[in-house]
């Protein structure tokens, strides 16, 4: 969490299995959270928003908090992934192995899932910054929804991928059914943030 930027990258694009797609989600979803950030802060103070300043400064607190939740992940996901991958290690058939490696897909799984819940919960923050927002800066807005959406598409995969291979099929399922509904409800606000956004920029 601590790299440059370009640290990160090159280790993200090298054959380490960390930082993966699980990390690279909650980045995308931190930026998105920084970009609301911003654009509330290019909002308090200004005349012309008086009347939503109340509303602003509520967002600019949450926002204070949800960068570095989001952010948090990255690392999570990493820790999340250093037992199953031990898991996976361990021999075919020594005794134990299909517990052990249960109980890491679980947590492995669980770590993106609360991922995006998080995600979700950003979205009405963003319709409500697209109303309330300073002009200038609508089409952060519009670029925050696009890294919302891409972030909750993104997390949900690494949900995908754990919960195939849990033998608990009960449980995986409904894992796979609420991490769904909510990126199905998510991405569908998101793409109409961005679209309606979109269209007012072009005058359309």
């Amino acid at each position: 969490m601590e790299k440059k930027i370009i640290d990160f990258l090159t280790r993200m694009s090298s054959k380490e299995p960390v930082p993966g797609g699980g990390g690279a989600a909650a980045l995308i979803g931190a930026m998105a959270a920084a970009l609301a950030s911003m654009v509330a802060n290019l909002t308090t103070g200004k005349k012309k928003y008086a009347c939503y300043q109340e509303d602003i400064d509520r967002i600019l607190t949450e926002m204070g908090t949800k960068v570095k939740t989001l952010y948090e992940y990255v690392e999570k996901d990493a820790q999340a992934f250093a037992p199953l991958a031990a898991a996976y290690g361990i021999p075919r058939d020594e005794p134990g192995r299909e517990e052990v490696l249960e109980k890491a897909l679980i947590q492995a799984a669980e770590i993106p899932l609360e991922l995006t819940e998080s995600l979700y919960a950003l979205i009405p923050v963003l319709e409500e910054l697209e109303k309330k927002g300073s002009r200038l800066a609508i089409s952060d807005v519009a670029v925050a929804a696009a890294a919302c959406r891409a972030a909750l598409e993104s997390a949900v995969m690494n949900i995908y991928i754990n919960t195939g291979l849990m033998k608990d099929r009960t449980r995986a399922m409904s894992m796979n059914e609420r991490a769904g509904r909510l990126t199905e409800d998510g991405c569908r606000r998101c793409q109409e943030i961005y679209e309606r956004i979109g269209k007012s920029l072009c005058g359309n």
